[in-house]
């Protein structure tokens, strides 16, 4: 069995399609897992930013996270209407391309691209990070493990959407049970204690303050926690993946997603404050995630949190998924419209887009590298591409209601309307607010490579679509066919020697034109090889022009070229010119014999002159130049070997 095969699964037929989608059980691992995971490094990042406070800084944790609860809010309801005016596909380009214009849909794929990116690299980095809080050995393997983890994702969604959303089920309701668990566990034995619960492990005391609390550190902690956002947007991006009746399962995924987050969002918090649990330097030795300082002060350092810490690590590394089905989606959509290289719109073997999943693959690989794989190092970078797709969809949507309203045709559906066109502009007005609050307070701190690098990337998409646009101008035809280069053309055979390869290409090409002519070049392994050029003349008249002669043929005539530099090209396009001036109305067509190489080490005998010959022609040989291959195989294949093989 094929390596690639065994590694992957067979090849799916394209009607097999409907039967690749999925219900909401897999929706929840398969785009749930960045929002899911989030609820661990979001409100990590805002007590993280509020370091300088030391101890006092807990106090002021509900004060960040509330807002971002009810951002959340309003994010799930902003994203059922999309859901419901877009079923086909509601993520942010969509919507962006068809009420705010090309420009704006562009902005907003740009930011959707860059925040996936950073999606994969925040989150396994984060998963790492919660392993090596439980296994401190490992933390110098930091960068290692989260590359590792990276080609597992990566492999796991080359086998598509299904096989990665059942594979991750299993941690995805682990995390969620345990952490549901924990949470409830902890609020109650807080409330037991009027407030003030006994850690069953005392989590490490916090730094000493170092900075009065101030408003601009609070929105500095807002922005960080607002990663925890991040996802959300998922399901709009990736309702075509869904089975039907698709928005009943969207909705259902995107419900449970926002409560889930939610209700971790908010106990976290809780449990931090009352537990005193503070957020510790990822760089130094002895760090502790808050969600290991927390887990072990509410059950202790058993099997149990060894359960619910794996659970954790398992779903942050593999919340980078939710990436894995939406970025090759939305890198389709953009290259459908020529902004993006159109193999990104072809379907792979596993009828999911791997050329989209290995350009990810690649993109987050290169920064874990860059930031060695520390989450607060790419966490300034974090947010702001999502924050911005929030705003550019809920404008959108805006935009849409307004239209929507001059065609209605009821009072009914006007009221409808007008609710929906409120729940939009409040959205797109807090998303706007946040996105501005993220960028200023982010700014120094990193954020402004992200919003250097967004019109580096739309400018990259312009210059990809003037690439196709001047393509498909130059290539269109709209007339008859051309009859001008009716004549059978000139037949150019190269040759090395007689042998059964050039007697197969003198038989095609003899069938082709009465003009043939066989080219072979002197002295191409140095000065001294002029007799196996007069060998090759005496069997060119014995093998060729007398058989030919007796059929009543035109002799194929044989060219000697002088190669003074033991190169083809030179001589080869010379001869062409000369051919092109002396025949302005016929095509040139070039036949290169090939011996057709089936193992590796094969390539490594041969010269390859070929391929450079070819290379050559295709760069200068012009549009009267047809370049035709004759094959030479060492052993007969069989067609239906090749069949099986690629099955």
């Amino acid at each position: 069995m094929p390596l690639l095969k065994l590694l992957l699964g067979r090849r799916l037929a394209n009607e097999e399609h409907t039967a690749r989608k999925i219900t909401a059980f897999e929706g929840v691992p398969a785009m749930g897992l960045d929002g899911l995971g989030s609820s661990s490094y979001g409100p990590e990042a805002a007590l993280t930013a509020m370091m300088p406070l030391g101890a006092a800084g807990l106090a002021y944790i509900g004060v960040v996270m509330l807002p971002i609860l009810v951002l959340l809010v309003i994010l799930y309801v902003s994203y059922r209407q999309t859901i419901r005016a877009y079923p086909s596909n509601g993520g942010a380009y969509t919507v962006s391309k068809a009420n705010l214009g090309t420009n704006a849909s562009l902005l907003a794929a740009s930011a959707l691209m860059i925040d996936y990116v950073l999606n994969v690299a925040v989150g396994i980095s984060a998963g790492v990070g919660a392993l090596t809080s439980a296994l401190p050995p490992l933390q110098p393997y930091t960068l290692s493990l989260c590359l590792g983890i990276l080609l597992l994702v990566t492999f796991m969604n080359l086998r598509g959407t299904v096989d990665a959303g059942r594979a991750w089920a299993l941690p995805t309701y682990l995390f969620v049970a345990s952490f549901l668990a924990i949470v409830a566990l902890g609020v109650y034995k807080t409330l037991a204690a009027g407030g003030h619960p006994s850690p069953v492990v005392a989590p490490p005391s916090a730094a000493p303050a170092t900075e009065a609390v101030t408003l601009w550190l609070l929105m500095r902690s807002f922005a960080a926690g607002c990663t925890a956002m991040t996802g959300v947007e998922a399901v709009s991006n990736g309702v075509s993946a869904f089975r039907e009746p698709v928005v009943p399962r969207a909705y259902r995924t995107l419900g449970a997603i926002c409560l889930i987050l939610g209700i971790l969002l908010a106990g976290i918090s809780y449990l931090a404050r009352a537990y005193g649990v503070s957020a510790m330097d990822q760089t130094q030795e002895g760090y502790q995630s808050v969600l290991s300082q927390l887990t072990g002060a509410v059950i202790g350092r058993g099997v149990l949190y060894y359960v619910a810490i794996g659970s954790a690590l398992a779903i942050l590394c593999l919340s980078a998924n939710t990436s894995f089905v939406d970025f090759p989606r939305v890198c389709r959509l953009v290259a459908q419209d020529d902004f993006l290289p159109r193999p990104l719109a072809v379907v792979g073997r596993r009828l999911v887009f791997s050329v989209g999943i290995l350009y990810l693959a690649g993109a987050a690989g290169l920064l874990l590298i860059a930031f060695g794989g520390i989450t607060d190092r790419l966490i300034p970078l974090f947010a702001i591409g999502a924050f911005l797709t929030f705003t550019l969809s809920q404008l959108g949507m805006v935009f849409h209601w307004l239209a929507e309203l001059k065609h209605a045709t009821s009072g009914r559906v006007r009221h409808g309307h007008r609710l929906s066109l409120a729940i939009n502009i409040v959205g797109a007005s807090v998303t706007g607010v946040a996105l501005g609050i993220i960028v200023v307070a982010k700014f120094v701190e990193g954020a402004w490579i992200t919003v250097l690098v967004i019109p580096c990337v739309i400018f990259l998409l312009k210059t990809i679509h003037k690439y196709y646009a001047e393509l498909d101008a130059q290539l269109r035809e709209d007339g008859p066919l051309h009859l001008t280069h009716a004549d059978p053309p000139i037949v150019l055979l190269l040759i090395e020697e007689w042998n059964r390869l050039t007697d197969r290409g003198l038989q095609f090409a003899l069938g082709l034109s009465p003009d043939v002519v066989a080219v072979s070049f002197m002295d191409l392994q140095g000065p001294d090889t002029r007799e196996q050029h007069k060998k090759l003349r005496r069997q060119w008249s014995s093998n060729v022009e007398q058989p030919a002669r007796a059929a009543g043929m035109k002799p194929p005539k044989l060219m000697l070229l002088e190669a003074r530099y033991r190169r083809i090209t030179e001589p080869l396009l010379q001869l062409i010119a000369q051919i092109e001036k002396e025949n302005r109305d016929r095509l040139i067509a070039v036949l290169l014999p090939q011996v057709v190489k089936e193992h590796w080490w094969q390539y490594l005998l041969h010269t390859h002159r070929s391929y450079r010959v070819r290379r050559a022609l295709l760069r200068y040989g012009g549009s009267r130049l047809v370049l035709l291959t004759v094959p030479g195989y060492l052993e007969e294949p069989r067609i239906e070997e090749g069949l099986e093989e690629v099955a």
